[in-house]
């Protein structure tokens, strides 16, 4: 049996060779495309304006399809859903929504797993499976378009900052950032959209020759080597300076700001001395801090910062005038951290397929 074509994976050219392919005019095309990135419908049968025998034709040798919702969980305060979806070869990714007074905001995964062992992490606990491809990290953000549409919001905003290294996955990452900010499609301004990483020098030069517009968010946790190498393995092969040297060029090619992200944990790299290392390695730099009270994971023993280390972590960097927010921790209670939902519903299956080498 002939496998079926998502979609989702292809431009608007290809989705026009694949029209005319099936004997239909070029204009089809349009309609189609217009019905997955602006009404975001779900399968062919919703597109109305096509006639029967096409929509029988796309479903016969067409897909919108990326897996089935495993669970979905809500917060108490109702403001984060997330949504374990399993794809057709068994792997599992996790999309988050968090909304706030105005904002609607996706996290959402680039990877079943992740090759970088981030020891806090439960993403990065787990394993490296498999890449996502461009139809699955398309296909978690038009789902939650479609369910928004329905009381007539939408996707404000996208992180992605779910299961996965989105720089380890570069083409199908940025391939679906072009996808969602293309003007005739979704319509999502790229500064809309933050891309998480660890740090991977040669893929955050790549980026910054492309000029890219959608914001870089970078995971440093650590401001000595000695203490990064602990927490974030990448370290020991990109080290800070590098990974720093690699920001001021982002910064300098493309004139936009480097966020910092920094998951502060009691006792380990929330001190006064961690802080003091902060400011003077990004002093001056176009940059701003997020700093993340820690999220606790099974798998990881520490334990996230009081608010007086926390407040006091951020009067130090205030001092060598770097500017800092403190995140609030959303969906706690749901188990909102990447990986987590993951683990808890395979914890006990003997179902999953093993992680292969990254």
């Amino acid at each position: 049996m002939t496998e079926k074509t998502n979609l989702y994976d292809l431009s608007f050219d290809e989705l026009t060779a694949f029209v005319t392919d099936l004997g239909q005019p070029k204009f089809r095309a349009q309609q189609v495309w217009d019905w997955l990135y602006k009404q975001f419908a779900l399968d062919f049968e919703a597109m109305s304006n096509l006639s029967k025998p096409l929509r029988a034709q796309l479903a016969e040798q067409a897909t919108l399809h990326i897996g089935h919702i495993v669970d979905e969980l809500y917060s108490s305060d109702g403001r984060t859903k997330k949504v374990l979806f399993q794809l057709p070869d068994g792997q599992y990714i996790e999309t988050v929504l968090m909304t706030y007074d105005k904002r609607r905001t996706l996290c959402i995964s680039t990877q079943a797993g992740c090759a970088m062992g981030c020891v806090f992490c439960a993403t990065g606990q787990m394993g490296f499976f498999r890449h996502l491809t461009v139809a699955e990290i398309v296909a978690q953000v038009l789902y939650f378009a479609h369910e928004l549409a329905q009381s007539g919001e939408h996707v404000t905003n996208i992180v992605m900052m779910g299961m996965g290294e989105p720089l380890h996955n570069y083409e199908r990452t940025l391939t679906a950032v072009d996808r969602l900010t293309d003007p005739n499609g979704f319509n999502l301004g790229a500064r809309k959209i933050t891309i998480s990483t660890v740090g991977l020098v040669p893929a955050m030069r790549r980026y910054a020759d492309e000029q890219r517009q959608t914001p870089l968010a970078v995971s440093l946790h650590a401001a000595t080597d000695a203490e990064r190498d602990k927490l974030i393995p990448v370290n020991r092969r990109w080290p800070i300076a590098e990974v720093l040297d690699a920001c001021r060029y982002v910064v300098e090619k493309t004139g936009r700001r480097i966020t910092f992200e920094w998951a502060l944990i009691n006792g380990e790299n929330d001190t006064i001395e961690q802080a003091q290392a902060l400011g003077k390695l990004i002093q001056g730099m176009l940059c701003h801090v997020n700093l993340i009270p820690l999220n606790p994971t099974e798998g990881y023993g520490g334990a996230p910062s009081s608010v007086e280390n926390v407040d006091k972590f951020q009067e130090v960097l205030a001092a060598y005038g770097v500017s800092s927010t403190v995140r609030v921790r959303r969906g706690i209670d749901i188990q909102a951290g990447c990986g987590q939902l993951r683990n808890r519903v395979v914890k006990n299956s003997r179902d999953v397929p093993p992680p292969t080498i990254a």
